[in-house]
């Protein structure tokens, strides 16, 4: 029986060739380094009499399509980050998948974050998780606060950052404010700053922007994340990705837990992959609704703006944002309440529904009285 080579990530061939584009592993933690990671059975044989994980070789107690449940999938998923990375127009060793991109944040602050030393920076309003993230890893987080038109404030940052800092966070388009951040900015940032550049595109299918995948080649310190559950509308399967350097890719999957991605989301990711015609034609629907949904409510009275979107959603600036929130729920309509966030008073962050929903949100606002 032959030996399957799953994993040819963790070589000293693919480490160095990565390694001479730029330094990387400067930033990296020393321990992560030096750790030996564990050793699954499945890295060594895929496929024989397989007796060497205490499976329940028997079978499972339900079944699901050729899904084996008794075994354990590939810790690797070779498959699936072949087929993502064709679609990011990428090689094999460029992409890391985890349990929604939110795993890859958490790994990043492991990989490059000494826990009570270093930091991260953060530009907000933003996506909660990164803060999160780096107080549960005990990591000192730098907030620097977007400009009024929700952009990069280059100089505030540049006064944030200090030895210490070993990540930049930009989310863009930006969740909860729905723009884009100027790619030449982000780009900036990566460039003159040894500190690893963390841009989240959790949202780029609905913009006009290009993807910032293209850049990783030539700037080595940028990690882009993106995620199956917006666009692709596959939220419950927990699938998102990181694409940067092997380099970096190599040791995200040094750390990761063996078997993160569960077989089930495996299967049904590589299912779902080859309907990219059905994923676009159902951006094309949100986009029309979204500028539906935008117009409408612009016109309501208590609506002081309607802010443009690059994404699936809207930011609306509201009188009295708590009372249309809760009015709204006794509607059974959910929407975000983002006023306790920095520069985001009185601000509602509402998703792009179906027509239907859309048509009883836009209802039920121009019947509640806040």
């Amino acid at each position: 029986m032959q030996l399957v080579p799953q994993d040819a990530l963790f070589s000293n061939e693919v480490l160095n060739e990565a390694t001479e584009i730029m330094n990387i592993e400067l930033l990296i933690r020393p321990n992560i380094k030096s750790l030996q990671p564990y050793r699954a059975a499945r890295h060594d044989y895929a496929s024989g009499i397989l007796l060497d994980a205490n499976e329940n070789s028997f079978g499972s107690v339900i079944s699901f399509d050729d899904v084996e449940l008794n075994r354990y999938p590939d810790p690797l998923q070779a498959q699936l980050r072949s087929k993502l990375a064709s679609l990011y127009g990428v090689q094999t060793e460029n992409v890391f998948v985890g349990v929604g991109s939110d795993e890859a944040i958490d790994l990043l602050m492991r990989v490059f974050c000494e826990p009570g030393q270093d930091s991260i920076v953060i530009l907000e309003p933003t996506y909660g998780m990164y803060r999160v993230s780096a107080n549960i890893n005990n990591v000192a987080v730098r907030s620097v606060l977007l400009t009024d038109d929700f952009q990069i404030d280059i100089e505030a940052v540049e006064q944030a950052i200090d030895p210490t800092t070993k990540m930049i966070f930009c989310c863009s388009p930006n969740n909860p404010t729905a723009n884009l951040l100027h790619r030449e900015d982000i780009l900036t940032l990566a460039r003159q700053h040894s500190a690893m550049v963390v841009v989240d595109e959790a949202y780029v299918d609905f913009s006009s922007e290009r993807s910032l995948v293209e850049e990783i080649q030539r700037v080595p310190n940028l990690v882009v994340l993106r995620t199956l559950s917006k666009a692709w509308g596959l939220a419950a399967l927990r699938l998102g990705a990181a694409i940067a350097q092997p380099t970096l890719i190599s040791y995200l999957l040094k750390i990761k837990a063996p078997y993160n991605i569960n077989a089930l989301t495996h299967h049904e990711a590589l299912r779902a992959l080859p309907n990219i015609s059905t994923m676009r034609a159902t951006i094309a629907e949100i986009l029309v609704e979204r500028q539906r949904l935008a117009q409408a409510l612009a016109n309501i009275e208590y609506v002081e703006r309607v802010f443009p979107s690059e994404a699936n959603f809207l930011l609306v600036r509201v009188e009295r944002a708590r009372s249309v929130y809760e009015q709204l729920a006794q509607h059974g309509i959910i929407v975000r309440d983002r006023s306790a966030e920095p520069k985001l008073a009185g601000c509602l962050r509402i998703t792009v529904g179906t027509p239907e929903q859309n048509d009883a949100l836009i209802t039920a606002m121009r019947e509640i009285q806040p």
